[in-house]
């Protein structure tokens, strides 16, 4: 991503059993879950590629996307875009929704350590767009996101 350009790094699937899908990838690729703690509200399993599948409940969904919240089940995959910076994020969401793209996740900064934001792509898929994770910025306990 030396150029700025954005990279298809992760899918999210909105699951309604975490331990079932889990069971499910684990049995087709043959990788182990990361993240699994306490109730399996949100867990990552890395490809051997690196690319990301990250399993959420709907408690974890909350959390991160205020389109979601505003109409429960209206998106059940998350496609999502690495950025080189926080400010990538915010420039490119700006430029997307200036475009006439909708919003569904204004830019902020994620419990998780990231900035974060989703525009729904022409067929309303849901795009995260998010910065590298910054440990400084890391935050518990996580508070729900700002509404669209």
């Amino acid at each position: 991503m030396s150029d700025g350009s954005p990279d298809l790094r992760m899918l999210n699937l909105i699951v309604k059993d975490v331990p079932a899908s889990v069971e499910f990838y684990r049995q087709l690729a043959g990788v182990e879950p990361e993240g699994v703690e306490g109730e399996h509200t949100h867990v990552q399993l890395t490809m051997p590629s690196g690319f990301s599948l990250e399993l959420d409940a709907a408690d974890s969904v909350r959390l991160w996307h205020a389109g979601w919240r505003a109409d429960p089940w209206s998106a059940t995959v998350v496609v999502g875009f690495s950025f080189d910076s926080r400010e990538a994020v915010d420039a490119r969401y700006a430029a997307l929704t200036a475009a006439g793209y909708t919003g569904r996740q204004p830019p902020f900064d994620a419990f998780w350590g990231a900035r974060y934001a989703i525009v729904a792509d022409p067929d309303g898929n849901d795009v995260g767009l998010m910065s590298p994770m910054d440990d400084s910025r890391r935050s518990w306990p996580p508070m729900e996101s700002p509404e669209a």
